[in-house]
């Protein structure tokens, strides 16, 4: 058990992502999250984080060690030629199981979504992308198997699974909330494996760059 000041840091980040999740970023004020966390003090997030930036960079890298050693637990089960799929799974299933060891409810997936949507935080998430050797590999290995797909449009692709698997999950994550259903996030990351394999595989009938460059990283 970690002393006061580390309780009371996490008391913010759980109380953050919570409020984040429920409305938006810009939504809640850091009054609001100390309130929500129980501490009595309405200069806490200043306190322990410094400001509204450092709260968002530390709620992105909390469980940045965990889901990287997940990661390369599953890269070390890959053979020597995996498929698509197998790929895909190692990038997907560290999320996803990230989010089944939290309780019902969890709001990681509903924070994440609301974070993509402001603007003035892209700069705040590429700067707290924590370097993983594995999401490297695993695309270089991801696009030696869709090797006949043009770069820009793999690219694209690429980013729109990234939007997919954190809205897709914001989505469940909801509905495990509102409903009654036992959660199954085991079989959800395949359903989401298959629906991105199907995405990068699918024909190309046009190669422009629709979106342009993308700064924000492609997974969650």
């Amino acid at each position: 058990m970690g002393n006061y000041g580390d309780q009371a840091r996490q008391a913010l980040l759980d109380s953050a992502e919570e409020l984040f999740a429920t409305f938006g970023v810009d939504g809640v004020s850091n009054r609001r999250i100390a309130e929500h966390a129980g501490n009595a003090n309405h200069s806490a997030v200043s306190y322990h984080f410094g400001g509204r930036e450092e709260l968002v960079r530390a709620m992105l890298t909390r469980y940045a060690d965990e889901t990287r050693r997940r990661r390369g637990q599953l890269v070390a089960m890959l053979g020597p030629e995996p498929s698509l799929r197998d790929v895909l799974s190692c990038l997907v299933l560290p999320f996803t199981d990230q989010l089944a060891s939290m309780p019902v409810p969890s709001w990681r997936a509903r924070f994440l979504r609301q974070l993509r949507a402001v603007p003035s935080m892209v700069d705040v998430v590429t700067g707290a992308t924590v370097e993983d050797t594995y999401i490297d590999d695993l695309i270089k290995r991801a696009r030696v198997c869709v090797a006949h797909i043009p770069d820009g449009v793999l690219t694209g692709r690429s980013w729109l699974l990234g939007k997919l698997v954190v809205d897709a999950c914001a989505d469940y994550e909801a509905r495990l909330q509102r409903e009654a259903v036992e959660p199954d996030w085991t079989g959800f990351a395949r359903f989401l494996v298959d629906a991105a394999a199907g995405m990068l595989e699918a024909p190309v009938t046009c190669e422009g760059d629709f979106l342009g460059s993308r700064t924000v990283s492609a997974w969650p």
